[in-house]
């Protein structure tokens, strides 16, 4: 998440940070020869495997198209993994550096458009799956903004990174058992309408914190 300690308003708010098990976790990696910049760049490697699988699963039989689409959803759970942890062992670690915001930043948009331009591939539709991709880091690049003009980060949704990542999660789990571009495609067109609603709020919030200011 966030390399340079800058409070903890800058961070995007989880739960899943105060769990006992994700404390554990960063703790080891925190005493690990492990950096927080090495472990976001796991994150693309996750990502472009799950390129793969779902590019795989485009061109495959029903079972094994099932099982790369099972492992799809597993390499976007560990590119969340990968965002929570690299900022708990920069922060909580006491592991930040100088580079830290190009990593926190710059490995999530490629992310991002590498896993929705390949659910795009494995739907049939990779034009949705980059319309989806542009609106996500239009998102970003509003809550980016936003803070570039001094004002907090904006990491309301509806469809945020965490609410788009479970949107295509779902979306591959159930295409692993039933009709595959059916749902695929139909997560994705979820995904871009709740993330144009997310657009929409943030460049409201943004402008009206601009006019108060």
């Amino acid at each position: 998440m966030v390399h340079d300690v800058t409070g903890p308003s800058s961070r995007r708010p989880l739960t899943s940070r105060d769990t006992a098990w994700a404390k554990g976790l960063a703790s080891r990696l925190a005493a690990s020869r492990i950096t927080p910049n090495q472990i976001s760049a796991a994150s693309v490697g996750f990502a472009l495997l799950g390129l793969l699988c779902f590019c795989g699963a485009a061109n495959s039989g029903r079972l094994l198209e099932a099982l790369l689409l099972l492992l799809a959803a597993g390499t976007i759970q560990a590119r969340l993994l990968c965002n929570l942890m690299d900022g708990m062992v920069a922060i909580e670690g006491g592991r930040s550096g100088p580079t830290g915001p190009f990593w926190n930043e710059a490995p999530d948009r490629a992310v991002d458009i590498l896993f929705l331009w390949g659910a795009g591939i494995a739907a049939g539709q990779p034009a949705l799956g980059l319309a989806c991709a542009a609106l996500a880091v239009t998102t970003a690049y509003l809550r980016e903004l936003g803070r570039a003009e001094g004002l907090p980060p904006d990491f309301s949704g509806p469809m945020a990174k965490p609410q788009r990542m479970a949107a295509l999660t779902i979306g591959c789990l159930a295409a692993a058992f039933y009709a595959p571009a059916w749902t695929l495609s139909l997560a994705l067109w979820i995904i871009l309408a709740g993330t144009s609603a997310t657009i929409l709020r943030r460049t409201l919030r943004l402008h009206r914190s601009l006019n108060r200011r």
